[in-house]
């Protein structure tokens, strides 16, 4: 298995446990207070990693930086929506096959001609992904709402993880924090015009910075991962937060893992295995 994939897996990881203290978090205080003060650990985790790894970024670089932003704010935000509204269950797993779907089609676009066990592990992820993110006991009812909020959300990672790809190696790391700060700016501007509540408390202070430096770790392994392996199996590998969050939630919360759940994760990992030999 070679770096590139242990980065996705790590990028995966990452996210799934910044999604997991993250939704804790907004059990106690509104999630556009979790989502600011994520951001904005976020963007200090990469300012202080920027200074020790210094770059030599291009303007592109800071552009692309501001949309990816743009996308893992919009992203997180159509993403806790569905979790106010009460249709997690299914927003998760649209969201997450979008992001997965995207960065695919882009590096297919960009010229990435990965081998065809590689694609074959793509495709098994996009089912496996969705069984482990799945909710049954949502009503169809709230089907529409749904496939908004996560077509949305996916789009928003799914732009994320293409912009996070298309920064220059040598750029260093301060246009990271570019992304974050841009992410930081949009939600309070977003909930500022929704007239929500997003001025911290106090107490949100921990949940939304365990999140945000989870986040952050995510996003440093994925902007590595896509510079070794590609961005179609990047994305794909980040994607695979969902199993993760849920592992935790059954670990911690005790929460029950349903049968379709397991068959999800057994899924993911015969997909992984397939584009690590790939």
């Amino acid at each position: 298995m070679n770096l590139g994939i242990l980065l996705g897996l790590a990028s995966a990881v990452a996210y799934g446990a910044s999604d997991f203290v993250g939704g804790l978090g907004s059990r106690r205080y509104t999630t556009w207070q979790v989502v600011l003060v994520g951001q904005s650990a976020g963007a200090l985790v990469m300012v202080v990693a920027g200074l020790m790894l210094p770059g030599s970024p291009l303007a592109s670089d800071f552009a692309w930086a501001v949309v990816a932003g743009l996308g893992s704010a919009s992203g997180s935000i159509f993403l806790y929506r569905g979790l106010a509204r009460g249709r997690m269950g299914l927003v998760a797993p649209i969201s997450a096959i979008g992001a997965a779907v995207l960065p695919v089609l882009a590096g297919a676009a960009f010229g990435e001609r990965p081998g065809w066990l590689v694609w074959v592990g793509m495709a098994v992820a996009l089912p496996g992904i969705w069984l482990v993110a799945r909710d049954t006991s949502t009503q169809r009812s709230a089907m529409r709402g749904a496939l908004v909020d996560g077509t949305l959300a996916g789009v928003g990672f799914g732009v994320l993880f293409i912009a996070l790809a298309q920064i220059s190696d040598g750029a260093g790391l301060v246009p990271l924090a570019v992304n974050q700060l841009t992410g930081a700016i949009l939600t309070v501007a977003t909930a500022a015009a929704l007239g929500q509540v997003w001025r911290p408390a106090t107490g949100v202070l921990g949940w939304g910075s365990g999140a945000g430096v989870l986040g952050a770790a995510g996003t440093l392994a994925f902007f590595a991962a896509s510079g070794t392996t590609g961005l179609g199996i990047a994305g794909v590998l980040a994607s695979l937060y969902p199993a993760v969050t849920v592992l935790l939630a059954a670990g911690f919360l005790r929460e029950r893992v349903a049968p379709g759940q397991r068959a999800g994760i057994a899924v993911c990992i015969v997909a992984v295995a397939a584009m690590a030999f790939g």
